[in-house]
């Protein structure tokens, strides 16, 4: 049975709840393998808004066992409280499943990753100030907390301790701020363990027996192809990775075992944050797509940045994941416009570039190079096929499939679980 990668094409906020949700009463396992509480997904049952942060969006599906892989980084407080919020609504969280090698987002975290941006000032990154980049360099460093740290109050100790030791320093001397006590921080998480308790598991074997049991797993990554750490806009990334071969690492599970690579396409393009964004629109039409469009960050709550399809990312994100399938977001959005600009390749230094360039600098400098496509004003989000499309609408997504490189096998025509026209299977 499958083994599906669900993830962003663009730089996040693709609606990957959306799709995940949508395959999750049809798979088994749903998988974060990447991130923390700095991704967001908004999911739409019935006349249910979800808001979810740090929990797989498969949580929302009875059937499905939602896991929390090794390689998200977890904040105790904010899991804690996303979970109460939806037991409060009726929802079964019982089946949760978090790696035990997850490793822990600290108050001390937080704290460093809100005064280092401040200090940047005008050169900040635009992180959520989450301490999601702190606790990925810990990681990296081998000073990090993970969950089973929790449940050994000797080795939590000693790792708190040494971690503090520099960052106390970093904090009064560079910063101008108080130093962290490391027995309120032990304190403090040990509080959690007891509750977190019952969730925590050896994912990477669970998920691995499950795929010999014929189980359909489906990784489902946060953020965004041009948000990875080694293959975005570095350095306006985030600090893991949300490509698909972050599913591996991420989860523990062999690239030999992925089936399938399906990457999430907003029929427009929008990000949050700093960084370059070619086809950013600064005028009536970028407002309308931010309004129409309802873009504003679920987690952050910042507006985000809109402008035109860009193809040229799109072609990318098929190139470093291996796409197989796109699904292709908001096409309701574009509803109304006569005609729509589609970015086809970028004018850099004078001259033609249809591939992304490879240096920071040539892409900061990159135009956009148009085309432009008939529009339509009929609503589409009652169609539930591809011939219940307009004929404009109709043509513009085989032009994007064209553009982008791999088969667009879902659209999405609304908000709701059930407005989506599904061309080919997932599964």
């Amino acid at each position: 049975m499958p083994a599906l990668v669900l993830l962003g094409a663009q730089w996040g906020d693709e609606g990957k709840g959306k799709a995940t949700d949508l395959l999750g009463g049809s798979v088994d396992y749903v998988v974060r393998y990447q991130g923390g509480n700095n991704a967001g997904h908004t999911v739409v049952v019935g006349d249910q808004k979800y808001a979810l942060h740090l929990l797989p969006s498969g949580i929302l599906s009875p059937s499905c066992t939602p896991v929390i892989g090794n390689g998200v980084v977890v904040d105790p407080s904010v899991l804690l409280s996303e979970l109460s919020g939806l037991n409060e609504r009726g929802v079964d969280t019982s089946k949760l499943l978090i790696s035990g090698n997850a490793h822990i987002i600290t108050p001390y975290h937080v704290s460093m990753d809100k005064v280092a941006e401040r200090f940047l000032g005008k050169r900040k990154i635009g992180t959520t100030g989450r301490g999601i980049g702190p606790t990925y360099a810990d990681k990296i460093n081998r000073v990090g907390i993970r969950v089973q740290d929790l449940y050994d109050e000797s080795i939590l100790t000693q790792k708190v301790e040494a971690a503090l030791d520099v960052k106390n320093q970093m904090l009064t001397k560079l910063y101008n701020r108080r130093a962290i006590a490391a027995d309120q921080v032990v304190e403090e998480l040990l509080g959690y363990a007891e509750q977190l308790k019952p969730y925590v598991a050896d994912t990477v074997l669970v998920l691995n027996q499950a795929l010999e049991d014929d189980k359909v797993v489906l990784f489902e990554g946060g953020q965004g192809t041009l948000l990875d750490i080694d293959h975005g806009t570095y350095p306006f990334v985030t600090s893991s990775n949300p490509t698909a071969g972050g599913a591996c690492t991420g989860a523990g599970v062999g690239p030999t075992k992925i089936s399938r690579v399906i990457g999430i396409l907003k029929a427009y393009t929008t990000r949050v944050g700093a960084g370059p964004f070619p086809t950013e629109l600064f005028d009536e039409d970028g407002e309308a797509l931010r309004r129409i469009g309802g873009e504003r960050g679920v987690t952050t709550g910042r507006d985000r940045r809109c402008g035109w399809f860009d193809a040229v990312i799109a072609r990318y994100a098929t190139r470093v994941n291996g796409l197989t399938d796109f699904f292709l977001t908001k096409l309701d959005v574009l509803t109304g416009w006569e005609q729509i600009p589609v970015c086809v390749a970028y004018e850099i230094d004078g001259k033609r570039v249809e591939e992304l360039p490879y240096s920071q600098s040539d892409f900061h400098h990159a135009k956009p190079i148009y085309e432009t496509l008939p529009g339509w004003s009929e609503d589409i989000t009652k169609a539930k096929s591809f011939s219940d499309l307009p004929k404009n609408a109709q043509n513009y997504v085989k032009a994007l499939e064209e553009m982008s490189g791999a088969p667009i096998s879902a659209i999405g025509v609304g908000p709701g679980r059930d407005e989506t026209i599904e061309i080919n299977s997932f599964l």
